[in-house]
């Protein structure tokens, strides 16, 4: 082709202009001819070898054949693709610790002033339909992981990060300046939220990441509140020592801490953890009364599923909803019961409240609270430390010593301590024999717990049982404890939990060694060994995800109360009357429902409480038609069983059942008591998704969205608590979990 055959002639004089100046570069006697195009052209088929100098020169033209080189054209790509996001990153306002991270809301097109959701019975069959059942999923705001989170304001835990935003700049759109819902309510199709919504604003102009594009958004997904407390719940929605709406011993010692990722890469991770052992136990259904009006339960306190739950969470992964105990969850929180009038006995209060996703039925709250005690009995504690390789995954080995390093200073003059390390067997040269907490050798050995090898939980076990045995001869005054941290990975001998408590079997129930089970980590991780153990050991079982809360969840004054016993062998039997209750169900407790008939024997498995506990159990219900129309019924009784820790009696309380039909969440203590019924219901939902009807996503999904709205509801009387947030952090994730497993709204027209 000749050169002014060229479609890009414009470019023919650029070009003779770099020839005639390269000649002149050259060599000044040597002059281009005054028409270069065609002597080029005529040495086009000339096959000169380049030198090595001048090879090397036409590598690093940019311009090669009238066009930009590849080479150069990735590197200006990539010039420009790093320039455009340190220009983007410093436009956020979250360019280092210190960035505003100001809240982000999400522009919608159209939000309407109310939303019906369908009622989400878990056993119906009937889809909803995806207008009402589903909306398009929405970024929430990202929170700022250098900023506490009682700095974060109210949507601190919302953190979704926008993971689809667009690229390119949307075209311009409103956003809701407020939304706020201010009334819940039925109208005879499902559940009403109606939301007060502010004018909508002019959205301003970007000046720095673009907007995401406008969808359509539900209401509570733009909802840029502030945190406030009313001055009546400032004080006293507080927990013991600064606990911020979780019990002491959760470790939620009043310390801020990011309530969850907030990093796409951290959400990133999705799926389930690898090589996690959780038992399905599924859901209660319900009773009519007239063919069985009494529930008998095991009266446990352990909350480790609901801490299981949030530290998945965090870490970025699906929770799964077999590692969900909704009686777990519910008892996860303080919801500031009142003392009983004595030392010797239980607080019993009843509830009766409305259900927040189906009008027909009822919430009946039954709350039981332990006194506190002050015990000066000694302790004789044995630390089973698990030393096994998998202990080196993360951080565990750091938790564990922490945790037992924090037992040993909570102790007194008095108190005896020992320590057992196993692997395959047991690291004979680690042991210590029961020594006063301050012994060189008790340090020692706590500080040198380091992974190798393989889990021989019954043999560390075995020798842990026999050293408090001998302990309780010589110390035959003292509470015993047992506490084995572990990941429960069992691999070597005995690794059933009832297998291992066979051999490790304490025959005296007059003076029990209470076996506790402390968990650690998250991959590689066996709950079911851990809870079992726990529960037929006369213990209970917990869970630590970092070192700052195992060293607040067994300070000095957290483990003393915690290592006074109250009651032994707790258990709690329910009658309903069935002249005002046609059916009944209890949430939760699914592993902890015994038969009636066992209510009057004493067995181990059945729970210990401590001193000060609280536990709470919920229960859905229908009532008759003429106890609807009352202002006050009586719904029945319960009546407890236990074993006196000291005197080795059997003890019962009982009482009186009752409540209003058309009570709301009201008083003081409401917004918990609401609280507590959307965390009890949310696990219910989440927790039975393996065990429902083909198609129920979209009505778990459904049911989850509203409980979230009526969560978001209280931010306003309990948005300061650290329980609050890390909560909705959680409810959210595990409705996008959900709405993860959806089918699409609409057919995507491929074949499968």
């Amino acid at each position: 082709m000749a050169h002014n055959d060229s479609p890009d002639s414009e470019f023919d004089p650029e070009m003779e202009r770099i020839l005639r100046e390269h000649f002149d570069v050259e060599d000044s006697n040597l002059r281009a001819p005054n028409d270069p195009w065609p002597w080029l052209e005529s040495h086009m088929e000339e096959l000169t070898m380049p030198s090595f100098f001048s090879r090397l020169l036409g590598y690093l033209n940019p311009m090669r054949n009238g066009r930009l080189s590849p080479a150069f054209a990735v590197a200006g790509v990539a010039v420009v693709a790093v320039a455009a996001a340190v220009v983007v990153w410093a436009a956020s306002g979250d360019g280092g610790p210190d960035g505003p991270g100001d809240l982000a809301v999400v522009p919608a097109t159209e939000a309407p002033a109310s939303t019906v959701y369908p009622s989400a019975e878990p056993a119906a069959t009937t889809v909803p339909s995806s207008a009402t059942a589903r909306s398009d999923r929405q970024p929430l705001v990202a929170q700022d992981p250098a900023r506490p989170v009682g700095e974060q304001g109210a949507q601190g835990a919302s953190d979704r990060v926008a993971q689809s935003a667009p690229t390119a700049a949307p075209a311009p759109t409103t956003v809701l300046s407020r939304v706020e819902v201010t009334r819940v309510a039925d109208n005879g199709e499902g559940v009403v939220l109606e939301a007060e919504v502010a004018e909508p604003e002019e959205a301003p102009a970007a000046t720095g990441t673009p907007a995401p594009q406008a969808m359509a958004t539900p209401a509570r997904e733009a909802m840029p509140v502030q945190p406030q407390t009313t001055a009546q719940n400032s004080a006293a929605l507080r927990g013991p020592a600064g606990a911020l709406g979780y019990y002491r011993e959760n470790g939620a010692d009043g310390a801020k801490r990011p309530a969850g990722p907030s990093t796409e890469e951290a959400r990133a991770a999705r799926g389930t953890p690898p090589n996690t052992n959780f038992r399905d136990y599924q859901r209660q259904p319900f009773v009519a009364a007239s063919e069985d009006n009494i529930s008998t339960f095991s009266l446990d306190t352990d909350r480790t599923s609901f801490q299981l739950a949030l530290s998945w969470a965090r870490a970025g992964y699906e929770v799964n909803p077999d590692s969900v105990r909704a009686e777990e969850w519910l008892n996860a929180f303080n919801y500031e019961y009142d003392p009983p009038s004595g030392s010797d006995g239980f607080a019993i209060r009843g509830d009766l409240y409305p259900h927040p996703l189906d009008e027909s039925k009822r919430l009946a709250r039954i709350g039981f609270q332990a006194p506190e005690l002050v015990d000066d009995k000694p302790l004789n504690v044995t630390l089973v430390l698990d030393a096994s390789g998998s202990m080196a995954d993360g951080n565990r080995v750091d938790i564990a010593r922490q945790a037992a390093e924090s037992i040993r200073q909570s102790l007194r003059a008095g108190d005896r301590i020992a320590v057992v390390h196993f692997t395959d067997d047991v690291i004979d040269q680690y042991t210590v024999e029961h020594r006063l907490p301050d012994d060189r050798q008790v340090r020692d050995s706590i500080n040198r717990l380091a992974p190798h090898g393989s889990t021989n939980v019954q043999a560390g076990l075995n020798l842990g049982v026999r050293l408090a045995g001998e302990a309780r001869t010589d110390h035959p005054d003292a509470h015993n404890y047992v506490i084995l941290m572990s990941d429960g990975v069992a691999n070597v001998d005995a690794t059933d939990p009832f297998a291992i408590l066979e051999t490790a079997y304490d025959p005296d129930a007059g003076n029990p060694l209470r076996l506790i089970t402390v968990g650690v980590g998250i991959n590689n991780y066996n709950d079911v060994l851990l809870e079992q153990l726990a529960q037929h050991g006369n213990g209970w079982y917990r869970y630590l995800d970092s070192v700052d809360q195992a060293r607040a969840a067994f300070t000095r004054e957290n483990w003393l109360a915690l290592s006074i016993p109250f009651a032994d062998q707790t258990r709690a039997q329910v009658t309903w009357n069935t002249g005002t209750v046609k059916r009944w169900r209890i949430i939760g407790y699914e592993n902890r429902v015994t038969a009636d008939e066992s209510f009057t024997q004493n067995r181990k498995e059945f729970a210990e409480i401590y001193s000060g506990a609280a536990t709470t159990v919920l229960y859905e219900l229908e009532l008759t038609d003429a106890a609807e129309s009352l202002s006050a019924v009586r719904l029945g009784s319960v009546e407890l069983r236990w074993v006196d820790p000291d005197a080795g009696d059997s003890r019962s309380q009982t009482a009186t059942l009752s409540g209003n039909p058309a009570a709301g969440f009201d008083g003081e203590n409401g917004p918990l008591a609401q609280f507590g019924a959307i965390v009890a219901l949310a696990a219910d939902l989440y927790g039975g998704l393996p065990n429902y009807p083909e198609g129920a996503y979209s009505q778990v999904h459904a049911g989850l969205s509203t409980l979230l709205l009526e969560f978001q509801s209280l931010r306003k009387d309990l948005g300061s608590l650290d329980a609050y947030t890390d909560f909705l952090f959680l409810l959210e994730h595990i409705t996008g979990d959900v709405e993860d497993k959806m089918p699409p709204s609409t057919p995507s027209g491929y074949s499968r």
